[in-house]
């Protein structure tokens, strides 16, 4: 299995509902280093996995859209702890959408799988993987 990786950054501020989460409960700040790791079997016929510029970008895309807000705000989060597994989804999700509508290139036709992980710190990260 081949496998490209692009990275980039998003700053979010959101709470969480729950006494596990302890002090998170109230309003705070995180900054998530985004790992999307795009997977086929195969090269396509210019020996690529995927375009990396135009996943970077579409990459970017995604992430602006989540980027310096309070998810608390957001409407499509209402009622939803947006931890650091749900929005590693919720990112995924919305590459696969756009893979899937042609966004990422012909090459991306080949792709079987996408991993999304979103850092939270130097020692602590979650991942979230689906197939395409």
């Amino acid at each position: 299995m081949f496998s490209v990786t692009v990275r980039d950054h998003i700053m979010i501020a959101h709470s969480f509902r729950g006494e596990v989460f302890g002090p998170a409960q109230r309003l705070h700040g995180a900054t998530y280093i985004v790992d999307a790791t795009l997977r086929r079997p195969d090269l396509d016929a210019d020996g690529i996995v995927v375009d990396i510029g135009r996943a970077a970008e579409e990459l970017h895309r995604i992430l602006a859209q989540l980027s310096y807000r309070n998810l608390d705000d957001e409407p499509e989060f209402a009622g939803v702890n947006t931890s650091t597994e749900m929005l590693a989804k919720v990112i995924a999700d919305r590459m696969a959408d756009r893979i899937q509508a042609g966004e990422f290139g012909a090459a991306a036709r080949g792709l079987v799988g996408l991993c999304v992980t979103l850092h939270e710190s130097h020692v602590a990260w979650a991942t979230y993987e689906r197939p395409l």
